[in-house]
């Protein structure tokens, strides 16, 4: 196999702000490796940059990824860029972009989250991921709310193809494009409402993500309700949040894409006030095991290791933007 991936790819030498300091004398190199929790944002994105290079090799295959450390005095320092502009398939973490469109429908009038659409049996993809295809007793109805919960929790299926009756594939593609990512599309199929998931690049996932803890993706209502989904605790941990508490889990907004040999995962790391602190997109592909969707896959566990030490490098730093909050949430014995 491939591996599209070496250290000066993984560390962004030569393109981005921090260049001078991963190497420099002034920072020496075991000066971010060995402190408990790095201070600065760029000692941070250093620390990120090791820990990504080392673990995305011991997984082999291809890594196409773009990591970022928020800095309060400027524009966020690039840690990891890694063939960062190569378009490839996203698979489901293009379900955070589904989901963009149709809560800007919802942000000008067009729909409400309350709205109901029907699950008929035509529409339930067999043995697809997610809980609509559990159900076993159709037709139902279901609100668009429900949809994006089960859309962006468990990564459900026939969610996208209940969001393409409120929105078809051409009129996602044109809010996003509007919105600025013209490289994160969904590919359309002959029935206008159902597409495939489609592409995006690492750069601009990372950047959907940055406009969207930065205000500027949808409104602060949308936002939140978004966010709120990502850092579920019913959301993806396999990954990032695989070996982590409760709390530090929720420190964390994430959505994964798997399918053929990929496996892909982005997101956002909020501090601890719940600012924006590290903003990750992370796609591989190519590794041993396609057929094991589990958490044992090597790039799964990849992830799963990075994910702590992700937390730990930004862990005594500030984010930027505004504070996301989330409920406390604590599990029910009924009743």
């Amino acid at each position: 196999m491939t591996i599209r991936l070496n250290r000066r790819t993984a560390l962004g030498l030569g393109t981005v702000a921090t260049a001078g300091t991963v190497l420099g004398a002034a920072t020496p190199a075991s000066a971010a490796d060995t402190e408990a929790a790095p201070t600065t944002p760029a000692r941070a994105a250093r620390r990120v940059a090791t820990v990504f290079a080392r673990h995305s090799t011991e997984a082999g295959g291809n890594w196409q990824a773009y990591v970022s450390v928020a800095d309060p005095a400027g524009a966020p320092v690039v840690a990891v860029a890694a063939d960062a502009d190569r378009r490839i398939e996203a698979y489901s973490v293009n379900k955070i972009a589904v989901a963009t469109a149709v809560l800007d429908k919802v942000d000008r009038g067009l729909l409400t989250l309350d709205q109901r659409v029907d699950v008929t049996a035509a529409i339930v993809v067999p043995g697809g991921d997610g809980i609509f295809s559990l159900d076993g007793a159709y037709p139902s109805s279901v609100t668009i709310g429900h949809v994006l919960a089960n859309l962006l929790t468990v990564s459900d299926d026939t969610a996208v193809r209940l969001c393409g009756l409120v929105v078809p594939a051409a009129e996602i593609n044109s809010i996003l494009v509007a919105k600025g990512f013209p490289n994160t599309q969904v590919e359309p199929v002959a029935n206008p409402n159902r597409f495939f998931l489609g592409t995006s690049t690492p750069r601009e996932t990372h950047d959907l993500l940055r406009a969207l803890v930065g205000g500027t993706l949808l409104s602060p209502t949308s936002t939140a309700y978004l966010l709120g989904l990502l850092r579920s605790p019913v959301a993806f941990t396999d990954g990032i949040r695989r070996t982590m508490s409760s709390d530090e889990r929720a420190r964390i907004a994430t959505k994964a894409g798997w399918f053929a040999d990929a496996r892909h995962e982005a997101g956002v790391i909020f501090d601890r006030s719940g600012a924006a602190v590290l903003t990750y997109a992370l796609f591989a592909d190519g590794q041993a095991d396609p057929d094991n969707f589990g958490a044992t896959h090597p790039a799964v566990q990849a992830r799963a290791a990075m994910g702590p030490k992700f937390l730990t490098a930004v862990d005594r730093l500030t984010g930027t933007g505004a504070a996301y909050r989330t409920a406390t949430r604590r599990p029910s014995n009924g009743g």
